[in-house]
């Protein structure tokens, strides 16, 4: 057996893994065209590169098809339950920074914090008979979040791209969404509450619990770890 370790397949996050790799001497490099998903691994032995789709490697750590992983707290904390049983943090890269928020449109004036949220969602299902709608493709993380708020009266409406946008289209009421800079949100009259930050996200390395290792690949996990961390 060998050492999976499970990287971005493409883009900034895949660039930026891999340059970070570099600085500790350790390279690793798509091989083929770009629509082929396979690399290597130099500087080290043991290791074998597997390239992912981001939100497919919190998956296949919890299953313990890879042995390490890179990829956002975001996506490891929405998609494994009890994530702390099935993955280890082993170190924060440094980048892909981006905060879960949630927002609500720029004219509800009265609407600032979470206290205000939750009169604003009972007055809204009193007037339309239905409860607020969130649009958000972090379901799990969000329910938590209010439920720990203590805001009630919401309906989570499940929005996989353009999130920003459901405000104006009518499909939603407020977004929780992840944002690097706010500038998307202002840009679709949006604004944070002030007591709205359901999580800080960063790329992170973690490390599969479940994972089958024999006494070669705790070897050669030892040594790579020691390179990195």
């Amino acid at each position: 057996m060998t050492i999976k370790l499970g990287v971005p397949s493409k883009g900034r996050l895949m660039e930026k893994t891999f340059d970070w790799f570099a600085k500790r001497d350790i390279s690793l490099s798509r091989t083929g065209s770009d629509r082929e998903y396979a690399g290597r691994v130099d500087g080290v032995d043991g290791v074998d590169l597997v390239l992912l789709s981001a939100g497919e490697i919190p998956r296949e750590l919890a299953a313990g098809r890879i042995h390490l992983g890179v990829t956002g707290t975001d996506l490891v904390q929405e998609k494994l339950p009890r994530w702390e049983q099935q993955v280890e943090e082993i170190a924060a890269l440094g980048f892909g920074h981006a905060d879960l928020i949630l927002a609500v449109p720029q004219f509800w004036i009265d609407v600032d914090a979470l206290d205000d949220l939750d009169a604003a969602a009972a007055v809204f299902r009193k007037t339309h008979g239905f409860r607020l709608r969130i649009a958000t493709k972090y379901h799990r993380l969000v329910r938590e979040f209010l439920n720990d708020a203590g805001v009630a009266d919401y309906q989570l409406v499940d929005s996989q791209g353009a999130t920003e946008g459901t405000v104006k289209n009518e499909t939603a009421e407020m977004v929780a969404d992840i944002t690097s800079t706010g500038e998307t949100l202002r840009a679709n009259h949006l604004k944070l509450l002030s007591d709205g930050l359901v999580l800080k996200s960063q790329a992170t390395l973690w490390r599969s619990r479940v994972a089958r290792y024999d006494k070669d690949d705790k070897q050669a996990l030892n040594q790579l770890l020691d390179r990195l961390v």
